[in-house]
């Protein structure tokens, strides 16, 4: 099976992918969340005119002569709180104490803030004049009745949750998190804790696909580690088929012991491709068994991250039903030369800053399939375009960020 391109992988993985469907839950428990339904404000926000700051609700024309040297005078003839309505009309050369929120009282058209007066008993002395309008805040300023304040397929943050609030939203439907399930393969291959020697290594990226998952969205369900043996792989991927998502990693290239593809054949798996024309993550293997998902992913670690940011990441939010599938992108300009063979797109491990608005990138000096500090270090994915052998210091490209 030939190469395919990282677009055409991407592509036909999510074109296997589904919805997994909805559920209704407590705004308090949504940040994070996908919202699978718009938010519309069913009322204003405000409801009404109001007050944007403690002071004096008046007329605007009353106080257009006042100075600090030169007061006016005004007679106070209500007190009126946040909350409230007004019981009185404001006439000239009067006024009404109004606090933050309150409602503007018929009559009047300005707010004067209270720095501004001097309050005797029943009556108030004006030090500086008011526009019309002053300090107030109009009906629906923040929210209009009904108006989409927050669009389905956002990932909800605190600021939409307040939102939700200000319309009256105790609870939402939001897409429903998919199980996603890992298992790590391999003879060399030790789970923490256990004694280590020799040539065995620590499953790190089985917890590191964990923690991926969860930053994606999804639920990780760790299925530990399988040997390289078919019996023993094929009764973990059973085990695995009982979620909505399987992502192993290791057992996918072409060595004898890479058991991973002929354990998911024997098993049924529509295999769609083993192959990418990417580095560092060239061995990936998709398919599908009774329509779930099934990633093989490289074993090298820093190929296993990349791999799943470029393919099981977008994946698992097009199954929350997300409108923004993968990390953002930004323009940086080069911080020094770089070059690779042509032929396979490649991710860098770089740091990205802003600085004077201007913005960088720099790649890491170190650059491998099994170096992770590189990419503990990152801040983004430099792409560095299939076709190109060179790019020189001070180009523009792009970073894909690793928010």
């Amino acid at each position: 099976m030939s190469l395919i391109k990282v677009d055409e992988a991407r592509e036909i993985i999510l074109g296997k992918i589904e919805a997994q469907g909805t559920e209704k839950i407590s705004i308090n428990d949504s940040l994070g969340r996908v919202l699978a339904e718009d938010i519309i404000a069913r009322r204003n926000n405000p409801p009404m005119d109001n007050s944007a700051m403690d002071g004096y609700a008046l007329i605007a024309a009353d106080i257009e002569s006042a100075t600090p040297e030169n007061p006016v005078k005004l007679d106070v003839i209500e007190d009126l709180a946040a909350g409230y309505n007004p019981k009185t009309t404001v006439k000239p050369g009067q006024a009404i104490r109004i606090m933050t929120g309150a409602p503007i009282p018929e009559g009047s058209d300005a707010v004067i803030m209270q720095e501004d007066t001097e309050r005797n008993g029943n009556s108030v002395l004006v030090k500086d004049r008011a526009d019309v309008r002053e300090n107030i805040r109009d009906a629906g300023e923040d929210v209009r009745e009904g108006e989409t304040v927050i669009h389905k397929g956002a990932d909800i943050r605190p600021s939409h949750i307040g939102m939700m609030a200000v319309v009256g939203r105790s609870t939402v439907f939001v897409g429903r998190r998919p199980r996603v399930a890992i298992l790590s393969t391999g003879d060399e291959i030790k789970d923490l804790d256990e004694p280590i020697s020799g040539p065995c290594i620590y499953n790190s990226n089985g917890y590191m696909l964990s923690a991926q998952i969860k930053s994606a969205g999804g639920v990780p369900s760790y299925l530990g580690i399988a040997r390289d043996d078919e019996k023993d792989l094929m009764e973990k991927f059973k085990w695995a088929l009982q979620c909505d998502m399987v992502v192993s990693s290791g057992g996918v290239s072409v060595g004898d012991y890479d058991l991973v593809k002929a354990s998911l054949k024997k098993m049924g798996q529509e295999m769609l491709f083993w192959k990418v024309a990417m580095k560092p993550g060239k061995p990936l293997a998709f398919g599908r068994i009774d329509d779930i998902p099934i990633f093989g992913l490289p074993g090298n670690p820093v190929s296993s991250f990349v791999s799943f940011e470029q393919f099981v990441r977008p994946s698992i939010r097009k199954m929350m039903g997300a409108t923004q599938l993968t990390h953002r992108t930004v323009q940086a300009k080069l911080t020094r030369t770089i070059h690779k063979k042509a032929g396979r797109l490649h991710f860098l491990s770089a740091n990205v800053q802003w600085e004077n608005g201007a913005c960088t990138v720099s790649p890491a000096q170190e650059q491998g399939s099994g170096i992770l500090k590189s990419a503990v270090n990152a801040n983004g994915l430099l792409i560095f375009p299939l076709e190109l052998a060179e790019i020189a210091e001070g180009t523009q490209v792009t970073v894909q960020m690793l928010e």
